[in-house]
């Protein structure tokens, strides 16, 4: 009889071991499915969907300067709206007076537009415009196209750096290229108009800022 028993309790203790081996592994499977799973996974569609709708949701106000990249400051002139089929569309009427041109640019497709800078953000160019130019030795048709390109983007510190580095703190014609000088003005009078706008001085004042920056002061001395 107590051979008997000792034998029972063996098994019991055997199956024990097994169902607590069982029970952990259970336990680790349920927790390696959970790390696998993503949480919040449905949730980052809504984020990236409200972040969308608040950039093409921006409003400007009548007489606000605007920024649109391939043509440079503008101001809204007007917010109109028309009517195309069944669809009501309203959009903005920007002056660019530079151009002597009138863009017409839907409210609901506004995201190539940005407010135009900040005087921190001037302040910065400035500081680019002091510093030493950076010349590549690659083609001059390669850089020709990044330059344009950097003017063309509406991002105001690659403006101010086209500006610096196609600076030749010279006004003769003979040290500079057609093309050179070409992307030069068009950089320099888009940065200008910026200056302008933000800073609410007249150009001549602008141009004696932007000169000095860029050390042309006896340049801009001798065109007076």
């Amino acid at each position: 009889m107590p051979k008997k028993k000792r034998v029972k309790k063996t098994k019991k203790v055997k199956k024990t071991k097994k169902t607590k081996l069982l029970n952990k592994n259970k336990q680790t499977l349920k927790s390696s499915d959970k790390k696998n799973t993503i949480p919040g996974s449905d949730e980052k569609p809504e984020i990236k969907k409200i972040k969308k709708q608040a950039t093409e949701k921006r409003i400007y106000n009548l007489k606000d300067f605007v920024v649109y990249p391939k043509h440079g400051v503008g101001q809204i002139t007007a917010v109109e709206k028309a009517k195309i089929g069944d669809i009501d569309i309203q959009f903005y009427k920007i002056l660019v007076e530079k151009e002597k041109l009138t863009l017409t640019v839907p409210i609901n497709q506004q995201s190539k537009l940005r407010p135009i800078a900040s005087i921190n953000q001037i302040n910065k160019c400035v500081a680019i415009l002091k510093t030493k130019p950076k010349i590549k030795r690659t083609m001059w048709s390669r850089r020709a196209q990044e330059y344009d390109q950097k003017i063309n983007s509406g991002k105001i510190y690659e403006l101010a750096e086209v500006v610096k580095d196609l600076n030749k703190n010279t006004d003769i014609i003979a040290d500079q290229s057609y093309s050179e000088r070409q992307l030069f003005e068009k950089a320099y009078e888009r940065l200008k108009s910026e200056f302008e706008a933000v800073l609410k001085v007249s150009p001549e004042e602008v141009q004696k800022k932007m000169d000095k920056a860029l050390g042309r002061t006896n340049i801009s001395e001798n065109a007076e």
